[in-house]
């Protein structure tokens, strides 16, 4: 695929997550970082007090329902505009009934009396998947300003990735970060990058950023060129496994390139076509680069993960949640698949559904 002539891109990359994990100070500690995040990016001390409910009450129902979870406080940006994101993953027990949790006045713990349908009508984007017996994912957006945020036109794509570092560290070395891009005719083209870092803590991190960067400042030519400038730029750090890979929903085609151990899918229809991978280290032993073309259905999904989620998961096994917003996949993926003792990143992009 050759590269699109943009007359206008968006960026969207990794950004720095508050993770909060199940305890009994949990509610406590999401309500205080809550608002924090939201008067960092301006909410009225209104919509502040609405936030904060939202996590304490998300936070609630995890520490009275859940076996294990955690939540995921950042904030976002998108074309101009600042948004507070909160995610919750559980791995379990799941609802089988979410239709009757949403409505307002039902609390999930029978202790807040708000419940999650509280959650759904402060927030400007909400979104939740679960699965009985194996767990929850929910995605609250709350956008700052008067207005419900900057939402992508009817054909734009969704791209949306999370990071969690290993257990002890503060950094991640996965990372990630996406370009869209629009031809002359309007159609939108999404460059995608998925980066893990070589080991753990600050130095794989380190290479996970200056990946990020050249990135964000490069042409965004085919994913083999881009990843040629990707090994340039990481000599002399710890290298990198990356996959780069664009995607062209509008004329249903995916390009990627990969070196190392990035997993790569295509999920369509109930099932996922992997997308391969050369051996090697970027930054370090790069092998002669290949980018292969694959078919991409309308209504397919893009993921992109690092080993700190097994790639053992299936689309069968998790009924409904390739329909959901690209935030609720990575989520859900990440508790269903994600491993504690690695670092790991996940990104996810999907036409538009609207």
């Amino acid at each position: 695929m050759g590269a699109v002539n943009p007359v206008a891109g968006d960026e969207t990359e990794a950004e720095d997550v508050v993770w909060l994990r199940l305890d009994v100070a949990v509610a406590a500690a999401a309500r205080r970082e809550a608002a924090r995040l939201a008067r960092r990016v301006g909410m009225a001390p209104a919509r502040v007090a609405e936030i904060e409910l939202a996590a304490t009450e998300a936070a609630t129902n995890l520490q009275k329902h859940a076996r294990d979870g955690a939540l995921a406080l950042r904030v976002i940006t998108l074309r101009g505009r600042a948004a507070l994101e909160l995610l919750s993953v559980d791995s379990g027990p799941g609802m089988a009934d979410v239709g009757s949790a949403l409505t307002d006045g039902v609390s999930g713990s029978g202790t807040l009396g708000v419940g999650m349908g509280a959650i759904a009508r402060f927030a400007d984007v909400f979104d939740v998947h679960s699965l009985p017996g194996r767990g929850t994912a929910l995605l609250a957006r709350f956008w700052s300003g008067d207005d419900p945020g900057p939402f992508p036109g009817a054909d734009e794509p969704e791209i949306a990735g999370l990071t969690r570092p290993i257990s002890g560290e503060e950094v991640c070395g996965d990372t990630w970060a996406a370009r869209t891009e629009h031809g002359p005719d309007g159609a939108p083209t999404v460059t995608v990058m998925m980066c893990d870092g070589l080991g753990h803590g600050p130095m794989a991190a380190l290479a996970g950023e200056r990946a990020r960067a050249a990135f964000r400042a490069g042409s965004h030519r085919s994913p083999q060129d881009v990843v040629r400038t990707l090994h340039t730029e990481l000599r002399g750090s710890r290298g990198a496994a990356i996959t780069v890979a664009r995607a062209d929903f509008s004329r249903g085609t995916v390009e990627h390139c990969g070196v190392g151990n990035i997993s790569a899918f295509v999920v369509s229809g109930g099932k996922r076509g992997t997308l391969l991978s050369l051996p090697g280290i970027v930054g370090h032993q790069l092998p002669a680069l290949r980018s292969f073309r694959t078919a991409l259905d309308p209504g397919a999904v893009l993921v992109l993960h690092s080993d700190g989620l097994s790639d053992r998961w299936s689309p069968a096994d998790l009924p409904g949640l390739f329909t959901r917003r690209p935030a609720v996949v990575a989520a859900q993926l990440l508790g269903q698949a994600g491993v504690r003792r690695d670092d790991a990143g996940i990104v996810v992009a999907r036409a538009d559904r609207r």
